[in-house]
Parts: structure tokens; sequence; C-alpha cells
């Protein structure tokens, strides 16, 4: 088994999930579709801290569209991370989602508040190192996400049962690329970063952490490769499933649970 995951963690920077051509033709659609599933309902002993839910991201607010905490999927991504879940609950491990489906509005969001050049109050711990007006330019922001075709997800493993941490709106801001006994407090293994870091140490290739770090970016890629999932050279969080039933499609409905 290490055997394997060493062989996928050599390949695994190396795969990137593609995405969209600027001048491939798609679909915007407001309705949620019917397969779409409440991750919360279906994988009860995952975690659920979902960032752009709440003021602590990048932003420093609740994005449009975020009207509750919900973690969203299409079902095959659903019966896809169930498996990966199967796998961690014997090591007492769980996944823990930070973002799941993000409406096209959320996007939106994202690119204006980028062209604001003045709106910096998140700097000093998510893109210490990157001035705000090369957000575009180095990939960090971009007009389309995978998240909003239902089957992309931002994660992380986390103890089994270990509490999300509140992170008070009056807390310091500290690098994201800082020890983790320094960072925001989060209560998920150690991954060389914070969630939703802008810099090249958030790369699953970067060598410069720790073994530890190193060790848990393997375990969560290889984890998720095998069931399906395809990585993000530039964010270890960031998971699209391969064979996704929504490739040219992007939502915008909002995100809150779903009732029956």
């Amino acid at each position: 088994m290490v055997a394997k995951y060493v062989a996928l963690w050599t390949m695994a920077w190396l795969v990137t999930s593609t995405p969209m051509a600027a001048d491939q033709p798609f679909k915007l659609v407001r309705q949620r579709p019917a397969n779409m599933v409440d991750v919360e309902k279906a994988v009860p002993q995952m975690q659920f801290d979902m960032r752009y839910a709440t003021s602590h991201n990048f932003i420093g607010r609740n994005i449009h569209g975020y009207e509750e905490p919900a973690c969203l999927l299409t079902k095959p991504a659903v019966t896809a991370l169930k498996k990966v879940e199967a796998k961690l609950l014997p090591m007492c491990l769980t996944l823990k989602a930070y973002d799941c489906y993000r409406p096209q509005r959320a996007v939106d969001d994202f690119v204006s508040w980028a062209a604001d050049l003045k709106a910096t109050q998140m700097q000093a711990e998510f893109y210490a190192a990157v001035p705000k007006n090369r957000l575009f330019e180095e990939g960090y922001i971009a007009a389309h996400s995978g998240h909003s075709r239902g089957s992309t997800i931002d994660l992380t493993i986390a103890p089994l049962d270990s509490n999300i941490p509140q992170i008070a709106a009056d807390m310091p801001l500290v690098d994201c690329t800082a020890p983790k006994q320094q960072r925001a407090p989060d209560n998920s293994l150690e991954f060389g970063t914070g969630f939703d870091c802008f810099s090249p140490v958030s790369h699953p290739s970067y060598q410069a952490i720790s073994p530890q770090a190193k060790a848990n970016r393997l375990l969560l890629q290889s984890l998720m490769m095998d069931a399906g999932f395809t990585p993000l050279e530039t964010e270890w969080w960031h998971f699209t499933l391969k064979d996704e039933p929504y490739p040219d499609t992007y939502f915008d409905f909002p995100v809150k649970h779903i009732t029956p």
C-alpha cells in the first residue's frame, strides 16, 4: 500500500483539473439539478467548515450566494467521497470540507472583489506575498470555477472526534504559510499551509514543508485519486471528480441545505 501511495504521489503533482477554455461553450443553469446531494446528510461522520458562509476567508465577509453553510455535490461525487471516508474511519480520521458546490454568483463576487485593489483587509493571512493586482495573472482568481459544476470539493483530513475551532473576528491575522501553531486555528492535520493560501507553498509538489505535512498531502491525494478524483497542481485541498456529470455546465443556485 505504501509503495502504491508513493507512486501516486510521484505523478499526482503533474495532474491538474482541466479548466474549460475561454472560447468553449458552456451552459449557465440557475436551477438545482435533481442529483445534487447534501453531503452532510449523506456522509454524516464528515466535518464541515464552510468558510465562504463565514467572514473567515480571503475576502473577510460572507460570499454572495452562500445562504447557509451547506456542502452540496453531485451524487457521483458523493459516492466517490464515501469510498475515501470509508478508508479514513478505521484510522480514526475523517474528511473535512471547506467548500463544495460554488454558485457562479460567488465566483462573480470573487472577481469583483479582486478588481477593488483597496479591499485588502485579509491580505496578511491569505495572500501576504502576492500583490492584489497580480491575483488574476497568477491564477488565484478566475471568471469560472470547477466548483460551479458541482463535482469539485476543497477538503482536508481531521481527527475523527475533533472539534472545529471557532475563529474570533478580532483574531490577529497570521500568514497562512506560518507554522501550524501560529496560524488561524484549524483541527485538520498539518498540510503545510492553511486553506485558501495563495502561495506556491500550497502546491502539492512543494518540497520545503515538514515530512509530516508531505505525508498528509500524500495520503489525501492518494485516497482521492483512488476514488476517481483529479487533483489540482496549485492547491493541495482541491479535487474534481474525473467523470463529472456536468463538464460543460456552470450552476448558479444558492448554497443552502437540501430539505425533503
